[in-house]
């Protein structure tokens, strides 16, 4: 890739104040017929937009030329005040850099997708003699059989839910599995077959994680005919109790594939991916077909402008949606693209065989997408329904308390521990499109010097961690991540400390609204504190009362379930896991040794060598390490 060098023209067109037509036909002299990418900036030199081009000096011609232009295109023209450039060797490099780009830099006048979060696979594990299933998510470092993606958490964990009740692996971790010495709740009800006691052969195991992995690769008709034919066999050895377990198993085959609603015969591996758009808004159904399964669907709705079309539209979310996914063998989609053999071109290269781009019109798969869309047309219009209402809900708010226009990102705080024990913080953030809960966070209280149970010094902590960051990535407020209101969980005290935090790291602009329980702790009574104005309380029936009070019941259940997360992590934790050099292997080896992690610590240097996998300098570090600690 080369790098069109425009930055002494660039400083000459701000120096200068060309703005609009002008700036832009300033740099028509300096460009050649190269493909590329260019942006266009303002008079602050934030990315207006980001946009591809064959042909970099004809479509920067087009937009020199004074009129001829959508109502979005001429806004954006008129608010130009320079341009950058990079050219690329090929049209599908210009396209694939344009996505990074409107990623990274998410210009005001782009198509953006607002959520890209990763999605959830099944993962069965390789790497341990009686392989676990579980969900994963992020990338696939550990060995073993990926499957997904699913669209959603809860679509894995209803999955996971049914399989157990089919295949009956085991979903514990390594470290329980280890130190188990009798079947666990699972095994009594029938949802794993007892491996960590002994109570299924290793052969017999493997059978069942075949037939796992082949229900979970499509071949789920050939599993269920072997389950009813097993079912036979053991009816007419009058194995009746063994029959009454294989009956069961195949009617959890047959409620999941009945949970999964479409399961199309013809159509193996697609995303079935539709667009609906509507009075400047827009909404895109994700279908996720694999092993000619459904495995769920999720909607997303990506900013767009009043005049921009569909193929823009469908193209711009296809290339982000796949910037950091792997494209499945085909894309089956409601609308055509700008760009279709260039997008082939690109998502090919990445998946690094043919992907099948097409709009279905007949057949299977146009019902695929029909249905998809019919799907994307009842989100949109619960969202708009839903949009309206939120409005509302942040101009009573704004009225409430006195600011001067609707708040587009409140941040609520709130802290959770017990005893000052495994104490996190939790921030949930809510605007015009509801709870944000990409933007949530949570802060692992660190403060040694802290009073366990010292709830304002913990609250002190995450604020500062927030704010310091905030200050540190956007000092001039520009990306749209400052709040425009903090609810704070206390009274007039708490207020007042958290403003002179504000005010010690400089921000005082803030506005931040207390809230106290009133009498009686009850909710519908609660007192709201502001700097310097009396205290105040809304009538009991107010929607803008009881969206605070979700708020706040928000905040107060992330901060808990990140709280629990934390707690039983530190109660699976062992002494072993700190132990530089003992991984998962070694881990299991020790303890299948020795029993306990307790018991490691105790042994001594020639007890430790005798274990299979642990070498004498390895022992010597593992006896150093708590013979030091004690």
């Amino acid at each position: 890739m080369s790098h069109n060098n425009n930055l002494s023209a660039e400083q000459a067109n701000f120096a200068s104040g060309l703005k609009g037509h002008e700036c832009i036909a300033a740099y028509l002299k300096t460009l050649d017929s190269s493909p590329g990418v260019y942006r266009m900036l303002d008079e602050q030199a934030r990315v207006l937009y980001v946009g591809k081009a064959r042909n970099l000096k004809a479509r920067v011609s087009n937009y020199a030329r004074p009129s001829g232009h959508s109502a979005r295109i001429d806004r954006m023209i008129r608010n130009t005040a320079a341009m950058m450039f990079l050219t690329t060797k090929t049209e599908t490099e210009a396209l694939l850099l344009e996505q990074n780009l409107i990623k990274q830099l998410k210009p005001k006048f782009n198509v953006l997708l607002r959520d890209d979060k990763s999605f959830p696979n099944i993962l069965v594990t390789k790497d341990h003699a009686f392989p676990q299933i579980k969900k994963h998510r992020g990338a696939k470092k550990q060995k073993g059989s990926y499957y997904g993606p699913f669209a959603s958490a809860g679509a894995v964990n209803r999955s996971l839910n049914q399989l157990q009740k089919v295949f009956l692996l085991r979903t514990c971790t390594d470290a329980t599995f280890e130190s188990r010495t009798r079947p666990c709740l699972l095994y009594q009800i029938k949802r794993c077959a007892g491996p960590c006691v002994g109570l299924i052969e290793p052969d017999d195991y493997a059978k069942l994680v075949d037939d796992a992995s082949r229900f979970l690769s499509g071949k789920s008709t050939s599993v269920q005919g072997q389950l009813a034919k097993d079912m036979a066999e053991a009816s007419e050895n009058m194995e009746f109790e063994r029959a009454a377990a294989l009956r069961d198993r195949i009617r959890a085959m047959t409620q999941m594939q009945t949970q999964q609603g479409i399961n199309p015969q013809g159509v193996a591996e697609a995303d079935i991916i539709a667009l609906h758009m509507q009075n400047g808004q827009a909404c895109v159904q994700v279908f996720f077909i694999r092993a000619n399964q459904n495995w769920g669907n999720r909607d997303y709705y990506p900013r767009v402008g009043d005049d921009v079309d569909a193929a823009e539209v469908m193209q711009a979310f296809v290339l982000q949606f796949y910037s950091d996914r792997e494209p499945p063998k085909a894309v089956l989609m409601s609308h055509g693209l700008d760009d279709e053999d260039l997008v082939i071109d690109a998502l090919s290269q990445k998946a690094g065989r043919k992907v099948d781009v097409a709009v279905p019109q007949r057949g299977e798969k146009a019902d695929l997408v029909g249905g998809a869309m019919r799907n994307a047309r009842e989100s949109l219009a619960r969202k708009m329904s839903e949009t309206a209402t939120q409005t509302k809900l942040l101009k009573g708010v704004a009225d409430a308390f006195d600011l001067a226009e609707p708040p587009k990102r409140i941040e609520v705080y709130d802290n959770s521990h017990i005893q000052g024990a495994h104490a996190v913080g939790a921030m949930i953030v809510a605007g015009p499109d509801g709870f944000e809960k990409n933007q949530y966070r949570k802060f692992n209280i660190r403060g040694d010097e802290l009073t366990p149970g010292d709830d304002f010094g913990m609250m002190k902590e995450v604020l500062m961690r927030r704010f310091k960051r905030l200050l540190k990535e956007d000092p001039d407020k520009e990306k749209s991540m400052w709040p425009d209101l903090l609810l704070i969980d206390g009274g007039a005290g708490q207020v007042s400390a958290v403003r002179q935090i504000m005010t010690e790291m400089g921000v005082d602009d803030l506005a931040m609204v207390g809230v106290a329980k009133g009498e009686d702790r009850d909710a519908g009574k609660e007192e709201f504190h502001r700097t310097g104005k009396q205290v105040m309380a809304l009538r009991h029936n107010d929607p803008v009362l009881y969206f605070i009070q979700r708020m706040r019941d928000e905040a107060h259940r992330f901060a808990i379930g990140t709280h629990r997360a934390k707690r039983s992590k530190a109660i699976g934790a062992t002494p072993l896991d700190d132990v530089p050099g003992v991984g998962a292997t070694r881990k299991r080896a020790l303890l299948a040794h020795f029993g306990s992690a307790k018991a490691v610590g105790r042994a001594n240097l020639a007890d430790l060598k005798a274990v299979d996998g642990i070498s004498s300098a390895m022992a010597e570090t593992i006896y150093d390490y708590f013979h030091e600690r004690g």
